[in-house]
């Protein structure tokens, strides 16, 4: 069955390889199976990109460029069909392709990033990012840019300035890209606290654990993660590291209230202090020489 059915097809491209309206015909043809190719893939592309879209509007915009570059295709192919060569056809594809890749090149890798950034998800709208060395939080996806709320630039905290960054899809091929929350919702941050050899350890750890709980309830009740001190030696003291989750948007804040606590609390107690840079001279009197009778004399 298979090879008559071959045979069948022979006969037909024979037909219209020997009619005088060949080129009608092969045109005709090249349209009905664009036409099908481009019925069928749309389907399947059109339901994954509206289930993978996080806007609605984006997905109905790629598939508005899918049929407009469906629609050049079918009519470039259709004029160059009516030829009547096969040939002409394969060679006119190859060269349609090539210049369509060198002169689309930006706008194509543009959506070709977009695809995988629905694919993939690095990210998604609300995320804090960093993208090309620039911080910020995501506020829309679209099939050319991303649009960032950016975090930090003339500020030295990683607060929202309010400024937005479009960054071009097509460069995101090539960047490294930092996703604050793309497995938990909270990050990890240390507050390093310089105390003396001469404070008091247990003293010093519980202000600062006590500091961060006190910022810090409602993320220690949703992770059931406590604060915790990691502490190493250095020249002058004790460096003690205090650790804690928060929410990317709310470090700068949560940061600032701890240390507020923190000084207040240092200030008021008499066991613990902080390490700065300064000179003491200390004078000792032990083992000293004692002087004889005739010596004290002189």
């Amino acid at each position: 069955m298979f090879l008559e059915f071959i045979e069948n097809l022979e006969s037909v491209i024979n037909a219209i390889i020997n009619s005088p309206f060949k080129g009608i015909l092969l045109s005709a043809i090249t349209i009905v199976t664009l036409l099908i190719v481009k019925s069928i893939s749309g389907y399947f592309v059109k339901r994954y990109v509206y289930q993978r879209a996080q806007v609605e509007t984006n997905a109905q915009n790629f598939m508005a460029v899918w049929r407009y570059i469906w629609t050049a295709i079918i009519a470039i192919f259709a004029i160059i069909s009516l030829s009547g060569s096969l040939k002409t056809l394969g060679i006119s594809a190859g060269f349609l392709g090539m210049v369509l890749g060198w002169s689309l090149q930006a706008p194509v890798t543009g959506i070709a990033a977009w695809l995988m950034l629905i694919l993939k998800r690095p990210f998604k709208i609300g995320d804090r990012v960093i993208i090309a060395g620039i911080t910020g939080d995501v506020m829309d996806i679209t099939l050319t840019h991303v649009i960032l709320n950016q975090v930090g630039g003339t500020v030295s905290s990683e607060e929202r300035s309010g400024r937005g960054i479009l960054i071009p899809n097509a460069i995101l091929f090539a960047q490294t890209i930092t996703n604050y929350t793309l497995e938990e919702e909270h990050i990890l941050v240390e507050v390093p606290v310089r105390i003396t050899f001469e404070s008091d350890w247990s003293e010093a750890e519980r202000i600062l654990v006590s500091a961060a709980q006190a910022v810090t309830a409602d993320v220690i009740q949703e992770t059931k993660e406590e604060p915790f001190i990691r502490a190493e030696l250095f020249d002058a003291g004790v460096m003690m590291r205090l650790r804690y989750k928060t929410r990317p948007v709310d470090r700068a804040k949560s940061l600032s209230e701890i240390v507020k606590i923190i000084f207040h609390e240092f200030a008021k107690s008499n066991t613990v202090e902080f390490c700065y840079a300064h000179s003491e001279v200390i004078y000792s009197w032990k083992d000293q020489p004692v002087l004889s009778e005739d010596s004290r004399e002189d």
